[in-house]
């Protein structure tokens, strides 16, 4: 039997066309660009409200600050502002202009800071910085007390001309208010606990000495985190 010539297998192998494989690909079809959405677009065009109520002892402070606190609100973060004398509230709501949604809430947490007792300077903070916080808690969250022992827990939390709630604002990098029996904390997540944590080791009875010590301890632990 005759083997086939080489020039023979070589037509052969002319005549198989090519494989699908070899074939050239297909040019893949361009991504779809989207514009990206607008805050009042994200709610489907709906108004967006928070309301703050004023208690009646903050509203000569609200009256004569007014105008600290409506001129970065309506002109920095492009929120509405008015005050409705009749519910006694402060009323926010976002404009078409509002270039984040999230700066209705920054508003909303500046008012509510404001209300607690925070000085002015000391809200605005919440404007500008993304990591700050609001804690409250009241003396009997900690330890039921009445009468004279209430009284010492208040004066121990205060000290002597505000010396020791000076020094755990200090030490903290936090701001402290305190109103009769609710304490109200201003800071960064980790800050509110560790002054949370020297508030209510005074309100238990501990000296305040014994505090500053363990305060002096924890600020440079933190500091050497940071």
């Amino acid at each position: 039997m005759e083997l086939p010539s080489s020039s023979a297998a070589m037509e052969t192998d002319a005549n198989v066309p090519p494989s699908s494989s070899a074939a050239p690909l297909a040019a893949a079809p361009p991504k779809p660009l989207f514009q990206a959405l607008k805050p009042h677009e994200m709610s489907d065009g709906k108004v967006q409200f928070r309301k703050i109520p004023v208690p009646p002892h903050r509203f000569a402070p609200l009256k004569r600050n007014w105008m600290e606190i409506y001129t970065p609100i309506y002109e920095q973060m492009k929120v509405d502002i008015r005050m409705n004398l009749k519910a006694r509230r402060v009323e926010l709501k976002t404009r078409q202009d509002t270039p984040d949604v999230s700066h209705l809430q920054k508003c909303a947490d500046f008012v509510h800071a404001f209300m607690l007792g925070f000085d002015l300077c000391d809200a605005l903070a919440l404007l500008r910085l993304d990591d700050l916080y609001v804690d409250s808690f009241e003396i009997k969250d900690v330890k039921t007390l009445r009468g004279e022992h209430l009284s010492r827990a208040i004066g121990r939390l205060s000290g002597k001309g505000g010396k020791t709630k000076f020094a755990i604002e200090n030490s903290t990098r936090t701001r402290i208010v305190i109103a009769d029996t609710k304490i109200h904390i201003l800071g960064s997540f980790v800050n509110i606990k560790v002054a949370r944590d020297s508030l209510c080791s005074l309100i238990l009875g501990s000296p305040a000495g014994k505090v500053y010590s363990k305060l002096r301890a924890v600020s440079a632990r933190i500091a050497e985190r940071f």
